[in-house]
């Protein structure tokens, strides 16, 4: 069907004179992915995105080669997460396997913080500190530094294939190459040991895995950063189809002043603003953007907050001598008491924000009582449970425990081990007390676990029913500290 509700298709199926080429065709459902070449802009927050590009970059990169004294026997790297040994070390802080629910402190905090951030300013995090933002701005600047701004890359796409086009391509996709094996090498290093694993890398003599983590990560950032880009932030990513519910009229976001820049056109010499918009309609804005958004067309789903069309737009403004903010990072609450011929105020205590406050302060108050008032060692006692108890011949009953003993301090240890609850219970300790006793010295190495293999006698008379209450008293006997653990005596019963 045609404009006027006539049919485009003559009654053998083809297409009439003047009807669409397309007509009767199946059409696809999904449009072609068109490339965004954005262009290069100056200004305030180009300026900002660039300053945590270095900063986060470079803690990146730099991280796994800062050295942190933990003393004899410990790694000296300030951030490592080890393996084998099943320890996670940030600075000053060691983390053991049982510690897990620190790591969901943090993630409580990261996603609570992430709230907090998006209700005062809008997609902050996602135009400045995303990593897949921060790594696709320096693979921008590399293609950018090989194959010109927006225009020339056009251009230079456009154009057959060529001795000058494909050096250029190659150099690209060196430089990429060479920026994804970087950022793969500098993630296997949070994992070893950097000074260490390095030399391996290059000679050959590393373990199978580091290599293939390696390529992994070179990969994904080759792929994600050089050639999906925006299409990560509009479909990959999930943060953008909830954002909006922790957004109100005075959080921070991009905005356009349609009441001043409507109705745009062209400006030619000698035109008089005060009778028209102030949007001259360069399409500079949306030229710069890395998503290829229109920011006059509303907030969209695609826009990740990085404010480089108000750069574009007061660059515009300047030139003609208007004033500058067409496009500004402001709320929406602003925009209309500027419209309304009002002046705007910045409002960030407000009741989501401070909901927000609280919540953070509370996990991160937690998280750092508990791990200033953590204890340094952990008893796990363990009883056997085939058989439950042994008759011995002198008619007395014996229960067999495997006791563990978690020594996280930086210096070997001794605990006196004794027990309670049971009248003339005793004691022995397979390799270090092997004749039956009262009490015994279990010695346990820095930074390590003791297991020993405890076995408890008791009379039958002495006993309750088929489970006794017993106590485990561990001394330190560097501190005097006592470590109770309770645990039962099993018994045939009465």
């Amino acid at each position: 069907m045609n404009q006027n509700g006539e049919s485009t298709l003559s009654s053998d199926g083809r297409a009439k004179p003047g009807g669409s080429a397309t007509a009767g065709r199946p059409q696809p459902l999904y449009a072609a992915h068109e490339w965004v070449y954005s262009r290069s802009v100056k200004g305030t927050f180009r300026r900002l995105k660039w300053a945590a590009l270095y900063i986060l970059l470079g803690i990146y990169y730099i991280g796994p080669w800062l050295r942190w004294d933990r003393g004899p026997g410990a790694p000296d790297q300030a951030f490592l997460i080890d393996m084998p040994a099943r320890r996670a070390y940030f600075l000053w802080i060691e983390i053991w396997p049982q510690e897990v629910y620190y790591l969901t402190g943090l993630l409580v905090i990261g996603a609570v913080g992430l709230f907090f951030a998006t209700a005062l300013a809008g997609r902050v995090w996602c135009g400045f500190a995303c990593p897949q933002t921060v790594w696709t701005d320096l693979f921008l600047w590399a293609e950018r530094l090989v194959e010109g701004d927006r225009t020339a890359r056009m251009r230079l796409d456009k154009s057959p294939m060529s001795v000058e086009k494909l050096v250029k391509k190659l150099a690209k996709h060196a430089i990429w190459l060479f920026i994804s094996v970087a950022t793969g090498g500098a993630w296997i290093l949070y994992f070893n040991d950097a000074f260490e694993i390095t030399p391996k890398i290059f000679t050959g003599e590393a373990p199978v895995m580091v290599y293939v983590f390696i390529g992994l990560f070179t990969s994904t950032t080759y792929l994600l950063a050089g050639w999906a880009r925006e299409q990560v932030c509009i479909y990959m990513c999930p943060w953008p189809r909830f954002q909006s519910a922790m957004f109100d009229e005075d959080s921070l976001i991009v905005t356009y002043e349609a009441w001043r820049g409507e109705p745009r056109g062209k400006v030619k010499r000698g035109d008089d603003f005060s009778v028209r918009g102030h949007c001259v309609d360069c399409g500079y804005c949306q030229q710069v953007c890395p998503t290829g958004v229109d920011i006059r067309k509303g907030q969209q789903l695609a826009c990740i907050g990085c404010a480089l069309c108000v750069d574009a737009c007061n660059t515009v403004m300047e030139k003609l001598s208007l004033p500058r903010g067409l496009i500004r990072y402001d709320s929406i609450a602003n925009q209309e008491a500027r419209e309304r011929g009002g002046t705007g105020r910045l409002r960030l205590v407000r009741p989501r924000t401070i909901a927000y406050t609280l919540v953070l302060l509370a996990v991160a108050g937690f998280m750092v009582m508990t791990l200033a008032t953590r204890a340094r060692v952990e008893v796990n006692v363990l009883h056997d449970r085939a058989p439950l108890f042994v008759r011995l011949s002198d008619g007395d009953l014996r229960n067999g425990y495997t006791y563990k003993i978690l020594n996280m301090e930086r210096e070997p240890k001794t605990f006196t081990l004794r027990l309670e609850g049971i009248r003339g219970a005793q004691l022995r300790v397979i390799g270090e007390a092997d004749d039956w006793t009262g009490s015994a010295a279990l010695p346990v190495g820095p930074d390590t676990v003791g297991s020993y293999r405890v076995l408890v006698r008791a009379g039958p008379g002495d006993l309750e029913g088929k489970a006794t209450h017993l106590t485990f008293l561990l001394t330190d006997e560097t501190t005097g500290r006592v470590h109770a653990h309770d645990a039962t005596f099993s018994g045939p019963g009465r």
